[in-house]
């Protein structure tokens, strides 16, 4: 099993890892959630997709973005079928050493205030809530976990 960046050989796997991770939410959340709308060939192109394979192919993926003040956990998807493994986790540490590498104290995310789950997570992750807000027409939870720097 490994953690690399994505190459837009991995484009196929990718979107159907995201379809398989967030269509089970169409219903629950009464929406589309954002990331079946991504391109993710764009993302790819512009090396902000790391996926995690394993023996099966794709399992995982992340999708980091440097905004000016903190960095962005854009997505973090994985396939129903390896769910439970501890990918989540792990790759949630992947975002925070990729944070702190890149001179950041904070690591940000947002998720669909329907996704209760995947906030109970982010919580118990360290996350906080900072606000909410309606875009794309979807109504969001904005979370943020401060993070330690190294000694220097």
């Amino acid at each position: 099993m490994a953690l690399r960046a994505a190459n837009p050989d991995d484009l196929l796997q990718v979107e159907a890892l995201v379809r398989a991770a967030y269509t089970p939410w169409i219903a629950r959340i009464n929406a589309t959630p954002g990331p079946l709308n991504d391109d993710y060939a764009d993302a790819i192109a512009q090396g902000l997709v790391q996926v995690f394979e394993a023996d099966r192919g794709v399992e995982a993926l992340l999708v980091l973005i440097p905004q000016p003040d903190a960095l962005l956990l854009d997505n973090l998807a994985v396939h129903p079928d390896a769910q439970g493994k501890g990918h989540g986790t792990y790759l949630m540490g992947v975002a925070a050493q990729a944070a702190i590498s890149q001179g950041f104290d904070r690591i940000r995310l947002y998720t669909h205030e329907g996704m209760a789950a995947n906030i109970r997570l982010y919580q118990r992750h360290g996350y906080a809530i900072t606000h909410r807000v309606t875009e794309r027409g979807l109504n969001r939870v904005y979370m943020e976990k401060r993070l330690s720097q190294p000694d220097t």
